[in-house]
């Protein structure tokens, strides 16, 4: 599976100075642990979890499970008879046993620039223990949900670290999401309690977080499942919400950012509306009022291995989403490990993932990855094209941050400026860069590694899903040598084969469906609430096998290149085309700064490619251009892969995280204007835009 030799042309590899001392310093090496991985797993993982703090140590098999429906449930069980804590790990053992009390566990950067806090793991855990005290002062026990929609606060970390510390259940809503989307997933996770904040800027966007909030608990009262309590943040301003119970004086000592810090002389704030914060005192409690005068002490629940940590949900083919549930201790050494060596975590590093922690990313490697490792990360609330397109890099300079691990969707709206913004400020820090979410095309990665990171920084192409918990595609940055665009091996522990439509395992260069033959610790459980729909999504198509959704192409040096999901393949004239492949040759042009392509029923082909170009500032769309993009494609693909239409898109509809909804793209191809549910649209004013640039000669 592992090649034995991997080329020395046409990849790139890392500085000598990055491999001297990395955990995983040579291609070797990785083989030599990866083997141990998939066949004395109990060992490869039994020497990790040395590193963690055990109430009880496990008793049974490392790893139980089977994955093929003809023989039963499915289940997988890790460490069977531990005990263990994962905000213990995160915060006390941290503090307690490596010394790091005082260490910068977040630097917290505002939506504004100059709105700026630091909180060591010390104050964290004090303000985590508070909380959870909090908690469970609310009537929260062991095994609750909790619903947590905020901003990105360092008070989101607490509140899911104290649900964590407690035994409770956390299931974090992006605060992008509409109310139908909260209130959706409250009902299917059963919470009965809500975590909210007032509001908070996007930019120069206000969210009223809390008014959101409440339409949300007013469809569940509707529906006669009340949820008990609502705690709110106040973090836009310091007044108190127009209620006699939600009046205390402010905490004298917190490193939280419940209130907005002064501005320093030298900015100047826009004066901004406030958010609109209704109150019900039925149901309604002030965050700060009730962590005022909070112990700081606050005994751990010692958790058994597969006891759930939270629910995240992710999208399903049928529309409803799925709530994939985690549990502690396979999760904890999973997203643990993947930090460390994807990202060659170093005592001294200053680390910085850009994802909101309302997905599996901010879950996995803004909390609980580096946290467990003692790192220092930094956290934060703004855009990165606010106030100007320089500034993430400008954070970066400010920290001096070490490894950046962004989305492929933010690199090429930042390449659509130029290398200008970026060389405003120093990146001589940095060391490693991360791509995350999508497959990156080459053209971004080329970019990425050439101008943010001036040739001497590795970028780890990470694949994985909310499903897997961790990477499980992805180079190492000492050990691997990078192609651009292929997430080129697994992980450790991760068996991953290419099956084709008759679920036969392909050998050597070939493309299909991406399985896995056998779970690693951090893969998912079930999906909350109905086992028949976790079977039926992840293992009924090719018993035996996880099924990830996604096609894959492995080339003749055995390096894995995601095609995007098995939805976004089009099958014209027979051939299986990936809509993410001919996205990339389509961004390869100078002219084209983004690319989405969808099928579109064609009466003689089956289906016909169907493209969507955003072009560079300052360039006109021209007939000469569409013959040009079409004439790429050819010469990069085929003849089979030449579009059959192309549109001038001066925006993409993307929901509030960035992801193109390429099911609105599909609509407006076939010129079909019932486009469903865009509550998650950032932009609709993209959508008549496209409608009336649509391609002429598709009728």
């Amino acid at each position: 599976m592992i090649p034995d030799k991997v080329p020395q042309e046409d990849v790139y590899h890392a500085p000598q100075d990055l491999v001297k001392g990395a955990h995983v310093p040579n291609f070797e090496k990785y083989k030599e642990l990866y083997l141990k991985s998939i066949q004395s797993p109990e060992e490869f993982w039994g020497d990790i979890a040395k590193d963690f703090f055990w109430k009880t140590k496990h008793t049974g098999k490392f790893l139980d499970y089977n994955f093929d429906v003809t023989k039963g449930n499915i289940y997988i069980q890790c460490m069977e008879g531990a005990t263990t804590n994962i905000c213990y790990n995160a915060l006390d053992w941290n503090i307690h046993q490596r010394n790091l009390g005082d260490k910068v566990a977040f630097y917290w950067e505002g939506n504004e620039p100059g709105d700026e806090l630091k909180v060591t793991y010390r104050e964290l855990l004090h303000q985590v223990c508070k909380f959870a005290n909090v908690l469970k002062s609310v009537g929260v026990r062991k095994g609750d949900r909790v619903s947590i929609y905020m901003p990105m606060v360092v008070e989101l970390v607490v509140a899911m670290l104290a649900c964590a510390r407690i035994g409770a259940v956390h299931s974090i809503v992006f605060a992008g999401f509409s109310a139908e989307s909260l209130f959706e997933r409250i009902m299917d996770s059963q919470c009965s309690l809500l975590i909210t904040a007032d509001g908070f800027y996007r930019g120069d966007k206000l969210i009223s977080l809390k008014l959101i909030a409440d339409d949300a608990l007013q469809r569940c009262r509707d529906k006669g499942v009340p949820v008990e309590k609502c705690i709110m943040l106040k973090h836009l301003s310091k007044e108190q919400p127009d209620s006699p119970a939600a009046s205390p004086s402010p905490p004298a000592k917190r490193p939280c950012p419940d209130l907005q810090q002064e501005t320093p002389k030298d900015k100047v704030r826009k004066i901004r509306p406030k958010a609109q914060v209704p109150w019900n005192p039925e149901v309604d409690l002030c965050w700060h009022t009730l962590v005022d005068g909070a112990s700081e002490e606050c005994e751990p629940e010692w958790c058994a291995s597969e006891d759930p940590l939270f629910i995240l949900y992710t999208s399903g083919s049928t529309g409803k989403p799925k709530g994939v549930l985690h549990t502690v201790s396979g999760y904890m050494l999973y997203a643990a490990t993947t930090f460390k060596l994807v990202f060659d975590y170093q005592p001294d590093d200053v680390y910085w993932c850009t994802a909101d922690i309302g997905w599996i990313t901010g879950h996995s490697y803004i909390t609980y990855g580096p946290l467990t490792n003692g790192a220092t990360s930094v956290l934060f609330e703004g855009l990165p094209t606010y106030p100007d397109m320089s500034r993430m890099w400008e954070i970066v300079d400010k920290y001096q941050v070490t490894k950046f691990y962004t989305a492929p969707t933010a690199i090429r709206l930042l390449m659509k400026y130029g290398s200008a913004p970026v060389q405003k400020f120093r990146r001589d820090s940095l060391k490693v860069l991360g791509t995350v979410g999508e497959p990156i095309n080459p053209e971004a990665w080329q970019w990425y590694y050439s101008v943010v990171g001036e040739k001497k920084c590795p970028v780890v192409d990470t694949f994985w899903q909310t499903e897997t918990g961790g990477h499980v595609l992805t180079p190492l940055p000492a050990a691997t040598p990078m192609k651009p665009g292929s997430a080129t091996f697994p992980f450790f522990g991760v068996v991953p084969a290419i099956l084709n439509e008759s679920g036969e395992e392909l050998e050597g260069p070939s493309e299909g469906y991406l399985v896995f033959k056998q779970p690693w610790p951090g893969i998912m459980r079930t999906v909350y609430g109905n086992h028949q729909r976790f079977e039926a999504t992840y293992f009924q198509k090719f018993p035996g096998y996880y099924v990830t959704g996604d096609g894959c192409r492995r080339d003749q040096d055995g390096y894995f290149w995601i095609t995007g999901r098995i939805d976004d393949m089009l099958n014209v004239s027979g051939h299986l085309l990936s809509t993410a492949e001919v996205e990339s040759a389509l961004v390869e042009h100078p002219a084209v700064s983004e690319a989405a392509v969808v099928g579109r029923p064609h009466p003689v082909k089956g289906e016909s490619l169907y493209c969507f170009v955003t072009l560079i500032d300052g360039v006109a769309y021209s007939t000469t251009l569409e013959t040009e993009l079409k004439q790429q494609v050819r010469e990069k693909i085929g003849a089979i892969a030449t579009p059959d239409y192309m549109q001038n898109a001066p925006g993409l509809p993307k929901t509030r995280s960035g992801k193109i909804m390429r099911r609105v793209l599909r609509k407006i191809a076939r010129n079909e204007r019932d486009l469903g549910d865009v509550s998650t649209l950032a932009d609709s004013s993209v959508i008549d835009q496209l409608f009336n640039n649509r391609c002429p000669t598709a009728v």
